[in-house]
């Protein structure tokens, strides 16, 4: 107990000491002591590389859309550039 004057309220799961309401903090669902905690950010690895943080479902959904929109622009493009000259002369909206 860092505080023996204070009731304790929480029991540290890793260290299995008694702490009062100041001396723990909810992590992950769970009240821990300082030290604990602590010591669990020291096992952790730090920075974790770029391409460890990406996740690959939006990357991919991300690839699908660009390719879905670039397909629908392409077959447009094709249809109105396989338009007869007579149609782009003017003549037919007399």
């Amino acid at each position: 107990m860092i505080h023996p004057d204070r009731t304790a309220v929480a029991r540290c799961p890793s260290c299995q000491r008694f702490f009062c309401g100041e001396c723990v903090t909810e992590h992950d669902g769970r009240l821990v002591c300082a030290a604990c905690l602590a010591e669990s950010g020291r096992s952790q690895p730090g920075a974790r590389s770029l391409l460890a943080r990406i996740h690959p479902a939006p990357l991919l959904q991300f690839v699908f859309a660009l390719l879905v929109v670039w397909l629908s622009l392409y077959f447009v493009a094709r249809f109105l550039g396989g338009l007869p000259d007579t149609f782009h002369d003017g003549t037919i909206w007399e």
